[in-house]
C-alpha cells in the first residue's frame, strides 16, 4: 500500500503528544511554549516530507520535471527537438533584370510577421521572380498561398508589393512531446535496424513530428518512411534532412531506404439536413470544423469510415435528421509499392433538406 504522509496537523500532534507522554505537567496548549515549539518543528518536519516527495517525483521520466526529464532523456541520446522556421517563396514583380538580395525582408500586412530571402535572384525578362524565403523567426505558422506582403526596403526596380507562399515552422518540442519519444525508446528499445528504429530516427529530425515506417514495401531490403510536419506535408527541406539521418543511421544490410510525403487524398462530403433551432450557414460551419478536427486524426493508410462521419454530423446542435449521400462506402487509403495516401477533408456540402 501506498506511504500516507502525515499533514502538518499530525506532525504537531505527534510531538505534543510525546511532550505530554515526557512531562504530564506540560502545558501543550495553543498559546504554550511547547506549541509554538512543536510548531516550528512540524513546519520543517512537513517540508522535508515534501522535498522527499518531489525528489521521488523526478525518479521516473512521466513525473519528472523539465530538467530532469531532459537529463532521463540525454542519458539515451535524446534531446528536446528546436523550432523550425516556416519555409516557401516569395514571388515579386518590378522591372526586368532587377536584382533582390538574399535578406530582403518583407512583412505581413495582417499579422506584422515578417520573412526573409534565402537567396539573390534576379526578375526575369515578365518582370517576375520566385525567391526562397523564411520566416524570420522560428515557431509554428499558419500555411499561407498568396498572401499579399510588402516589402520592407523594395531594392531598385522591384516593386513593394509580393505574394508570399509559405508552409511548415513547427514550435520547440514539448515535455509531453519529448516524453512521447523518450516512453517510445523504453517500449522499443534500439534493435539494430528494426521498424521502430527508423521511426525514432525520423522523429530526432527537427520539424518532424509523425513518421510512420513500410519495410519491404518496393520489395526485399527496403524501407519506406512516411513522415509529416505539425500536421501538414514535410518541405522537401525538411524531407533532405530526414532522408540523411536515416542514411547516416540505417544498418548497411539495407540497401534502399526512402524518406518520402504521403499523397493526400482528399475525400469530399456531401450531406443534406434537416434543421432544428438554427439556420443553414451556421451549421455548415460547424459541420466543416467538427469533421476538419476529425480527419486532423487520421495516418497515412488510414480507413475514413462513413458511420463515424455519420455520427459526427449527427451530433452538431440543431441537426434533427441528415442524408450523408458522400461517400456512399468507406474509404480506404491505399499503401503500396507507388504510394501511400493520406485520408484528407476535401470539399463539404451541406445542404437543406
Amino acid at each position: 500500500m501506498p506511504y500516507i504522509i502525515p499533514t502538518f496537523e499530525e506532525i504537531r500532534a505527534a510531538i505534543l503528544r510525546d511532550v505530554k507522554n515526557l512531562l504530564p505537567d506540560a502545558d501543550t496548549g495553543p498559546d504554550s511554549d511547547a506549541f509554538i515549539r512543536a510548531s516550528s518543528t512540524a513546519s520543517a518536519v512537513y517540508g522535508l516530507y515534501q522535498h522527499q516527495l518531489w525528489m521521488a517525483r523526478q525518479i521516473l521520466p512521466d513525473t519528472a520535471d523539465t530538467a530532469y526529464l531532459e537529463s532521463h532523456a540525454a542519458l539515451r541520446g535524446i534531446t528536446r527537438k528546436p523550432a523550425t522556421k516556416a519555409t516557401g517563396t516569395l514571388t515579386l514583380t518590378g522591372t526586368p533584370g532587377a536584382a533582390v538580395p538574399a535578406g530582403t525582408e518583407a512583412r505581413h500586412i495582417a499579422t506584422g510577421a515578417t520573412f526573409r530571402t534565402t537567396a539573390t535572384v534576379t526578375l526575369a525578362e515578365n518582370g517576375t521572380a520566385s525567391a526562397p524565403c523564411e520566416a524570420s523567426v522560428a515557431g509554428a505558422m499558419p500555411d499561407y498561398t498568396a498572401e499579399t506582403v510588402l516589402l520592407t526596403a523594395p531594392p531598385p526596380g522591384v516593386q513593394s508589393t509580393a505574394s508570399l507562399a509559405l508552409t511548415g515552422g513547427t514550435d520547440t518540442e514539448t515535455d509531453a512531446e519529448l516524453l512521447e519519444r523518450l516512453l517510445f525508446h523504453f517500449r522499443n528499445p534500439p534493435g539494430g535496424g528494426n521498424r521502430y528504429d527508423y521511426k525514432r530516427w525520423a522523429l530526432e529530425v527537427p520539424g518532424v513530428t509523425g513518421a510512420w515506417v513500410y519495410p519491404l514495401r518496393r520489395g526485399l531490403g527496403t524501407v519506406d518512411v512516411a513522415v509529416l510536419s505539425a500536421g501538414g506535408l514535410p518541405t522537401p527541406e525538411l524531407l533532405a534532412a530526414a532522408q540523411a539521418r536515416i542514411d547516416e543511421r540505417r544498418p548497411v544490410a539495407c540497401k534502399d531506404a526512402r524518406v518520402l510525403a504521403p499523397t493526400p487524398l482528399a475525400v469530399d462530403v456531401r450531406v443534406r439536413v434537416r434543421l432544428a433551432g438554427t439556420t443553414l450557414p451556421v451549421v455548415t460551419t460547424q459541420v466543416r470544423e467538427a469533421l476538419a478536427a476529425h480527419f486532423g486524426g487520421y495516418e497515412p493508410g488510414g480507413q475514413v469510415v462513413r458511420s463515424r462521419l455519420e455520427a459526427i454530423i449527427s451530433g452538431i446542435p440543431g441537426v434533427a435528421d441528415r442524408d450523408l449521400t458522400a461517400p456512399s462506402a468507406n474509404v480506404q487509403a491505399v499503401v503500396d509499392a507507388s504510394r501511400v495516401e493520406w485520408p484528407r477533408l476535401g470539399t463539404v456540402t451541406v445542404e437543406a433538406m
